[in-house]
């Protein structure tokens, strides 16, 4: 049974602009701790993948929280839910501490798409129960 349905659209140059503003401190307030250290090698070799890396995991955040109802508020947090990949590429949420508990009480699982072009990346997410 579908628990909650939520889509995200992020204009990347919104996320650059944040970047510019910001520095490093958007990124690491954005992103958990493997999904920094990932935006960073991309970054160095093509700035402008690792902008698109970071848009695409800000916009699947955003189609997460509101697949389950809570938007931006405890215990979702950004850091707390980390978009990885399978070795097949497709992408996967990785939740941890109080995100984590909250959702597994619950028995939900996720599934989450994510795609970008030049200005925009879009995330779709279904969070299911059984």
């Amino acid at each position: 049974m579908i628990y909650g349905i939520g889509t995200d659209v992020c204009d990347v140059r919104r996320i650059r602009a944040s970047l510019e503003r910001h520095g490093d401190r958007f990124a690491e307030k954005v992103l958990g701790e493997r999904e920094l250290a990932t935006w960073r090698q991309r970054s160095v070799r093509w700035p402008e993948r690792g902008l698109r890396y970071l848009a695409t995991r800000f916009s699947a955040k955003e189609a997460f929280s509101k697949a389950i109802g809570l938007g931006m508020r405890m215990p979702m947090t950004w850091r707390d839910c980390e978009i990885d990949k399978l070795p097949s590429g497709q992408p996967v949420i990785v939740l941890h501490r109080g995100l984590k508990d909250w959702f597994e009480s619950r028995g939900l699982t996720a599934h989450v798409s994510v795609t970008d072009e030049t200005d925009y990346a879009a995330s779709f997410v279904v969070v299911e129960k059984p």
